[in-house]
C-alpha cells in the first residue's frame, strides 16, 4: 500500500484540525458562529488529562492520566481508525462502495466502523475469541460483520484472526487497513496524541506510560516526546505471556495489548523500560481505579496503571508521569466487571475478614445430617426421595460401604437435581437404574481452614455446592444459601 503517511494534509482532514495541536484545543464554529462540530469525526482527539490522586497516594509523585475513553468511540483507536481510512482514500486504495476488513480486538474495529458509517463503507472485523461479547455487540451495532477466531493458535495458522482476515481481504473491492503494518498508525500519534500531551503538560513531562499492542501509540507518542525531551522515559506495560517483555509466549486474558510477533508499526527502541503485568494485577487495578477514582476503565488500562505505579514508586515527588488509559470499561461489563466471570477465572477479590469455610459449617448447626450422601449402587428413585426429604439439590456419592467417615479419596462423584431431571426426560426407565449410570463429577472440595473466598470462587464459578473437609475427612456440604445465611447473621 503506497501511502505517504507524512502528508500532514491527511491528518488535518482526519483529525478535524486547522492548526497545530501544540497551539491549543481546537474550537469548531459553523457558518453562524456557533460552536458546533461538522460531524463526529471532527471530535476525535483532544482528550483531557486528569490527576489520579487516590491511586497515587502510596507513591511519591501524582500520576496523570490521558483519558482516551472520551473519544467518540470510547478508545484511543478512534484516532487511527479514521486516519487509516482517509490515508487509504488519499492513496486511491479505498474506493466508494468498498469493504474494510480488519483483524482487531475490538477498539480499532469501533474506530473504523464509525468512519465507515460516516463514509458509506461496509466492514468485516475478525476478532480473537477472548474479545468480550460487549465489544462484539458494539461493533455489530455500527453495522459491522464480526468473525470470531480461536486465540490459542499461531499467527500463521489458517484459523488465526490474522490469516482469516487475509483471506477475507482478497475479495473484490476489499481493503485491509492492517493496523499492525500501516504506518498511519504511529504517525497519527506523532501528529496528534504526542503534541496534545506536550501542550497539556506545558512541556513538563518526565515519563510516558502505555500498554503496547500494535505499538503505534508507544512509537508515535514516544518519538514526538523524545524529540522535545531526549531524557524522557517511555515505560511499556505488557501482559505476562506477551513476546515483548518475555521469551515465553502463552495465552492471557487482557485484551488489546501484548503480541506474539513484532509488528512493523512498533519501534522497540522507543521503549526504555518494560513492566510485565499479570491478568490478576490488571483486572484488580482496573476495578480499583473505577471504585477509587470514578473512572470506568478497561483491563489494559489496569495493566498500564500497574506499570505506572511501579515506575512512580522509584521516582521523586516532583516527577511528571503521564499514563495513557486507552479505553472505557463499558466494553468489559460481562468480563472483568462481572464477579462470576472473575471467579470462574480465579480472579475473585478477597473479602477481608469474611471468615473460614469451617465457620460456615459450624454456623449451619445440626438441623441436617453433616453429609447427606448416596452410594453408586442405589437406585435413581432413592436419590430423588433423599433429595426431596432433605430439601437439597445435590449430594455427594461415596464409595460403597463408606458412610459418615468418608475421606476425600472415597468421593466418587455427585448427583445433581438438574442432571436427574434431564435423564428422566430422556429415559423414563432411569428411575430403576443405579446411581452409577447418572453419576456427575465430584463437587469441589475445600479445607475447613481455607478462607471463605476459596469456597465463593467455586460457588460463583458454577458449582452448586462444595464439600468441606477437615484434614482429609469430609465433614459437610456448603451451598450459596449457606454462605448468605452465615454472612447475614454475622
Amino acid at each position: 500500500m503506497d501511502i505517504d503517511v507524512t502528508d500532514r494534509a491527511i491528518y488535518t482532514r482526519t483529525l478535524g484540525i486547522e492548526h497545530d495541536p501544540l497551539d491549543g484545543p481546537r474550537v469548531h464554529r459553523d457558518t453562524q458562529g456557533r460552536e458546533v462540530a461538522p460531524d463526529l469525526l471532527a471530535l476525535m482527539g483532544e482528550t483531557p488529562l486528569v490527576a489520579l490522586e487516590r491511586l497515587s497516594r502510596d507513591v511519591p509523585p501524582t500520576i496523570v492520566a490521558k483519558l482516551e475513553m472520551l473519544n467518540p468511540g470510547g478508545s484511543v483507536k478512534d484516532r487511527i481508525g479514521i486516519a487509516m481510512v482517509e490515508a487509504a482514500e488519499a492513496a486511491g486504495v479505498l474506493k466508494p462502495g468498498g469493504t474494510i476488513v480488519e483483524p482487531t480486538s475490538g477498539n480499532t474495529g469501533v474506530g473504523l466502523a464509525i468512519a465507515a458509517a460516516r463514509k458509506g463503507y461496509r466492514c468485516i472485523f475478525v476478532v480473537p475469541d477472548k474479545v468480550s461479547q460487549d465489544k462484539i455487540s458494539l461493533m455489530r451495532a455500527y453495522g459491522a460483520e464480526v468473525v470470531v477466531c480461536p486465540t490459542a493458535v499461531e499467527p500463521e495458522d489458517p484459523r488465526s484472526y490474522y490469516s482469516v482476515s487475509d483471506r477475507l481481504a482478497e475479495r473484490p473491492n476489499a481493503f485491509k487497513p492492517n493496523q499492525y503494518f500501516n504506518q498511519a498508525n504511529p504517525q497519527t500519534h506523532v501528529l496528534s496524541t504526542g503534541p496534545e500531551i506536550w501542550r497539556q503538560t506545558g512541556g513538563r513531562i518526565d515519563a510516558f506510560v502505555c500498554g503496547v499492542g500494535t505499538g503505534g501509540t508507544a512509537t508515535g507518542v514516544g518519538r514526538f516526546l523524545k524529540e522535545r525531551n531526549p531524557g524522557l522515559t517511555v515505560v511499556g506495560a505488557d501482559p505476562e505471556g506477551s513476546l515483548y517483555s518475555g521469551d515465553t509466549v502463552h495465552p492471557y486474558l487482557v485484551e488489546g495489548i501484548g503480541e506474539d510477533f513484532w509488528p512493523p508499526t512498533f519501534d522497540p527502541d522507543v521503549v526504555d523500560i518494560w513492566e510485565r503485568v499479570s491478568d490478576q494485577e490488571s483486572f484488580s487495578m482496573a476495578r480499583r481505579c473505577t471504585r477509587e477514582e470514578g473512572l470506568l476503565v478497561g483491563g489494559s488500562c489496569g495493566t498500564a496503571l500497574v506499570a505506572a505505579l511501579r515506575y512512580a514508586a522509584t521516582q521523586p515527588a516532583d516527577a511528571s508521569i503521564v499514563v495513557l488509559l486507552p479505553d472505557s470499561g463499558r466494553g468489559y461489563l460481562s468480563k472483568l466487571y462481572d464477579d462470576t466471570w472473575m471467579a470462574e477465572h480465579g480472579f475473585v477479590e478477597h473479602t477481608s475478614g469474611a471468615g473460614a469455610v469451617g465457620d460456615v459449617i459450624a454456623a449451619k448447626g445440626d438441623e441436617l445430617p453433616p453429609v447427606v450422601h448416596l452410594h453408586p449402587d442405589e437406585e435413581v428413585a432413592a436419590a430423588i426421595d433423599l433429595l426431596r426429604e432433605f430439601g437439597v439439590s445435590q449430594m455427594p456419592v461415596f464409595a460403597g460401604g463408606v458412610h459418615e467417615d468418608a475421606s476425600r479419596d472415597d468421593v466418587l462423584g455427585s448427583v445433581r437435581e438438574n442432571a436427574l431431571l434431564d435423564a428422566a426426560l430422556r429415559d423414563p426407565g432411569v428411575m430403576s437404574k443405579p446411581i452409577h449410570d447418572v453419576l456427575q463429577p465430584p463437587l469441589p472440595m475445600v479445607d475447613t481452614d481455607a478462607p471463605l473466598d476459596q469456597a465463593l470462587a467455586e460457588l460463583s464459578g458454577g458449582a452448586p455446592a462444595v464439600l468441606a473437609h477437615e484434614r482429609g475427612r469430609i465433614i459437610g456440604v456448603l451451598t450459596r444459601a449457606d454462605v448468605l445465611a452465615y454472612l447475614a447473621d454475622r
